[in-house]
């Protein structure tokens, strides 16, 4: 396989955190989230390079706190993020190679995602141009409409949580992406631009351990999850 590389959006102030600072620099058992992240995408043998997209004025926070000092070795650009997680991928995107054959994207907020997984979606994704990590849903989903009122409930057989990382040809994100900025359409993830095109998108088996950090319950869920991966390897 050609050049991949991966671009992690880190730029989400994390609202829902309820926190003085982003969220991908909190602290998770005594790691920044996001420098967890980072070990896990460069851990992946099929990634040549990282791309980071943080917050606009933080290029400099990042590069001299969470990159100096860790031995990282593949993040190639530290680049800042737009006014919302689509557009904040669009910069990272914009700021790879030419020569880039296939983007793994990947949440910065998703701590405990395994090398293996990674690398799993990328191989899916060689072999049809597009493949995203998923599990598959454990409670009843119900479609409501305004009122809130349910309207349907889809079969839960065929409803799948979609995780990231998400991984696309190089043309085909880059494609995806720029016929919604043109048609001023926002998704809440990447496949979605890449579905709208009609290409398909094949989900890959993952773990519910890869949660995206996003309250702080969660973080306590991401601690535990992480004590008990240690305990494991002991």
């Amino acid at each position: 396989m050609g050049n991949v590389i991966a671009v992690i959006p880190a730029a989400g102030v994390g609202s829902r955190m309820r926190a003085n600072i982003n969220k991908q620099y909190l602290l998770l058992e005594g790691t920044p989230i996001i420098t967890r992240t980072i070990k896990a995408l460069e851990s992946c043998p099929e990634i040549s390079n990282v791309v980071l997209v943080v917050g606009p004025g933080e290029e400099e926070f990042c590069r001299s706190r969470i990159l100096e000092g860790n031995g990282f070795t593949k993040v190639m650009a530290v680049v800042p993020g737009g006014d919302h997680r689509q557009s904040s991928v669009y910069n990272g995107l914009c700021a790879l190679p030419q020569d880039t054959e296939m983007v793994v994207i990947h949440d910065g907020a998703r701590p405990l995602v395994q090398p293996g997984e990674i690398s799993r979606v990328v191989q899916a994704a060689g072999e049809i141009g597009a493949a995203a990590l998923a599990v598959p849903v454990k409670d009843t989903i119900k479609v409501v409409d305004e009122q809130g009122k349910v309207v349907s409930t889809p079969p839960r057989e065929r409803l799948w949580a979609v995780q990231t990382p998400q991984v696309f040809r190089y043309e085909l994100i880059m494609q995806a992406h720029r016929m919604a900025r043109a048609a001023g359409v926002l998704a809440t993830d990447d496949c979605a631009l890449v579905e709208a095109l009609g290409h398909p998108v094949k989900l890959v088996a993952g773990s519910y351990e890869n949660l995206k950090i996003t309250t702080p319950e969660d973080l306590v869920l991401a601690a535990a999850l992480l004590r008990r991966r240690y305990n494991r390897c002991e």
